[in-house]
Parts: C-alpha cells; sequence; structure tokens
C-alpha cells in the first residue's frame, strides 16, 4: 500500500472514505444474519437432533389424499417390519379438558422420540404409562405447578352419536412440566403415552380403540432407526411402501419462519455484499478519481505512473473495506447476540451466546469481502481518469 493512501484518506474527505458506512452496514447485515442462523442451527442440532434426530423418520398421513397409506395399525406394523428399524411410535391427537379445577382445554399428542421437551419441573420416565402425563407449566391462565406429582381428574369427549356425545374421565398422574415456549405441536399441549392418546382420539371419534386404529389410524408416527447412515434407504424404502415419508434431520434443519429466513438473508448477503462492494467500489473511485483529477494529475507530472497512482487509490479501498468489514462484523455479532434470547423464544429452543456468533467462514467473509470488492471496483472505475492526459489536465485545472 502506497505511504500516500493513508495521508490521502485521512486527510481528504473526496477519498474512498465516503463508502466505509455503506460497506459497514452490509457487513453488519451479513453478519447478523450468519450468526441468527448459525444460533438456529445451533440450538436444532444440541438439542433437537443430538437428542435422537438423526435416526428417525416421520410418517404422516393427509386426510383425503388416497396416495398416502393411512397409518393403521397394520401399515405401522409393516413399517416396523422394514430392516433397520427399531421402532414405531403412532401419534393420537385429542382434548383434555379440566374437570374439577381451572377452565384449560388441552389438545393431547403422544409423547413420540421426536419430542424433546424442555423439562423444567419433575422428570419424563423412559417410556410414558398409561396413566401418566406430562403437561406445559401453564397454560390458559391455570398455572399447573401445584399440580405436579399428583393424580388429577381431565374430561374427555366420548362420541355417542352424529354430532352428539358425553363426558368422559380419565385419572392421570403428572410426571412432569415444561417450558410453555415450547410449541411444536401447538401451544398448551398435554403428553400421553401411544395407548392412551389412542384412547382418546378413539372416543372421540365414537369407536373402540381396535376399530379406530384399524380403520382411521394415526396422524402421523416416528420411526426410530438402528443406525444414522440407514435413514436415507429406510426413507426410500417406506416411500416406495406408499408412506409419507421424510428424515426429521431434514425437516428441523429447515425449520420455517426466521431461522429459514436469517439462512437465506446469509447465504444472498454474501453475494450481495461481494457485488455491492464492486459496484460501490466503481462509482466512487470514478467520483473520486474525477474530483481529485487535478491532485492526480499533479502527482503525474511530478514523476508517479499510473501504476502509483492506481496503488495509492487501492490503498484507500483496502482501508476503507478493512475499516468497514471490521466494524460491521463487530456490530453485527453484537446484534446477534442480543437477539438470541427472542429467537430463543420464536424458536422455543435455549440459543446461547456461543450459538448465535457467526461461523469462521461468515465473519471472514464480512472482513474481507467490502476490501476486495471495492479494490476490484475501484481498478474498473479508474482506469478512463487515469488514462488522461496529465498535462492537459493540469492545464485545464490551472
Amino acid at each position: 500500500m502506497s505511504r500516500w493512501s493513508l495521508y490521502t484518506w485521512k486527510r481528504d474527505g473526496r477519498s474512498l472514505r465516503r463508502a466505509l458506512p455503506t460497506l459497514a452496514v452490509m457487513a453488519a447485515l451479513l453478519t447478523t444474519a450468519a450468526g441468527v442462523a448459525a444460533g438456529a442451527a445451533g440450538a436444532v442440532e444440541r438439542d433437537v437432533l443430538g437428542s435422537g434426530g438423526l435416526t428417525q423418520v416421520e410418517l404422516s398421513s393427509f386426510e383425503g389424499d388416497d396416495s398416502v397409506r393411512p397409518l393403521t395399525d397394520s401399515a405401522l406394523r409393516d413399517a416396523e417390519q422394514t430392516p433397520g428399524v427399531r421402532h414405531v411410535v403412532a401419534d393420537y391427537s385429542a382434548t383434555l379438558y379440566a374437570e374439577d379445577e381451572g377452565t384449560y382445554d388441552l389438545t393431547s399428542h403422544t409423547l413420540t422420540p421426536a419430542d424433546d421437551l424442555p423439562v423444567t419441573r419433575g422428570a419424563v420416565p423412559a417410556r410414558l404409562g398409561r396413566d401418566q402425563v406430562v403437561l406445559p407449566a401453564s397454560a390458559q391462565g391455570t398455572d399447573f405447578a401445584p399440580l405436579l406429582g399428583r393424580t388429577v381428574a381431565f374430561g374427555y369427549t366420548r362420541a355417542t352419536g352424529a354430532g352428539a356425545g358425553t363426558t368422559a374421565v380419565v385419572k392421570l398422574h403428572i410426571v412432569a412440566l415444561y417450558a410453555p415456549s415450547w410449541q411444536a405441536d401447538g401451544p398448551g399441549v398435554a403428553y400421553l403415552s401411544e395407548d392412551t392418546a389412542a384412547l382418546l382420539a378413539a372416543a372421540r371419534a365414537g369407536q373402540t380403540v381396535e376399530a379406530f386404529r384399524g380403520k382411521e389410524g394415526a396422524q402421523s408416527a416416528v420411526v426410530v432407526v438402528g443406525h444414522q447412515r440407514q435413514v436415507a434407504g429406510i426413507v426410500k424404502s417406506l416411500q416406495s411402501g406408499g408412506f409419507s415419508a421424510s428424515a426429521v434431520s431434514d425437516r428441523v434443519r429447515h425449520l420455517p419462519g426466521l431461522f429459514g429466513a436469517a439462512d437465506l438473508a446469509m447465504r444472498g448477503g454474501v453475494l450481495v455484499l461481494a457485488l455491492g462492494a464492486v459496484w460501490l467500489g466503481a462509482v466512487r473511485a470514478a467520483d473520486s478519481a474525477r474530483v481529485r483529477i487535478g491532485q492526480l494529475a499533479i502527482l503525474r507530472i511530478l514523476g508517479s505512473g499510473r501504476a502509483e497512482l492506481r496503488r495509492i487509490l487501492l490503498g484507500e479501498a483496502a482501508l476503507s473495506g478493512g475499516v468497514a468489514g471490521t466494524i460491521g462484523a463487530v456490530v453485527g455479532t453484537g446484534v446477534s447476540v442480543v437477539l438470541a434470547g427472542p429467537l430463543s423464544d420464536v424458536l422455543g429452543l435455549p440459543i446461547t451466546v456461543p450459538d448465535a456468533l457467526p461461523g469462521l467462514e461468515m465473519a471472514i467473509a464480512a472482513l474481507l469481502l467490502p476490501g476486495l470488492g471495492l479494490a476490484a471496483g475501484t481498478l474498473l472505475g479508474s482506469r478512463e481518469v487515469l488514462r488522461r492526459d496529465p498535462y492537459l489536465t493540469a492545464r485545464s485545472h490551472s
């Protein structure tokens, strides 16, 4: 870098220093998006995939779609007999509501291996018993903490005909409470054993459990696979058997909403920052060279060649890009760390400060791309001005 670069960059307001604010903002946006995406991905990897998601396949049943195999008992047995499958857990949905205390109305689901609940009190056994339930710590204005460890009567609907039904009661022991921010199946969900969840779903349909599981079937199921390397093959095998199957790892790695937007912004941000820096360098370098053309002409007359003048401009570009990249990386990292808390609430997964730090590749991109892009643009933008005859230029500006 020419020794004149630092001097002109600091002292001359017409230097490429003018590009610094715009580049800093672009670098900050890229770093923020990278930090948000990294935080969400880190939480998913640790709290979902790390708990077994890498060895799980999800089966779905789309009502009214004849192309998808319903998840009846016979179909689930076929899925369980697929080589490499350890066991299958079916999810049945119904409703539990207050019988004696409170006014809550909770959706019920089977607690499957894919549900890694953020338990706040109590403990979830390896397999829930028929008379056990896991509830949110609070829901619909009801605090369930005083009920932890107690057996509580819950109401559920038993259909008796078309549009008619009666109330039945089931007593369940509350073994654990989880953070209400966990809403993978929606807000305020009660998690039950597979048998109990099927019982409630069958009662709501006005059928026996055997008839319901044999004809209606589950709305989804989780297939637990022996090893991660078997997942892809088992997914293909299940799909060829008519099931709607997908790896749990694929689903959670492509979470919608903020995580997906941040991941898209991170990928596009690299291209935008690089192209933006080149464009800004070309425009700013051309403008800077034109307004300083008299100054550059005098340097040419005093013996500086085009290469020396080009080094001065490139030095200014490197200084502007380096400072912009540093400021952007620091500010963007700070913003992503601040967003870790709100992002945890959105995803329902705890995101730590280390999770929210952008990856090394993105940090390097934010630091280097502004300077490299600005330098490339400078070479393009200054060519026409530097070709002019210095003597004619100096005479016209005298």
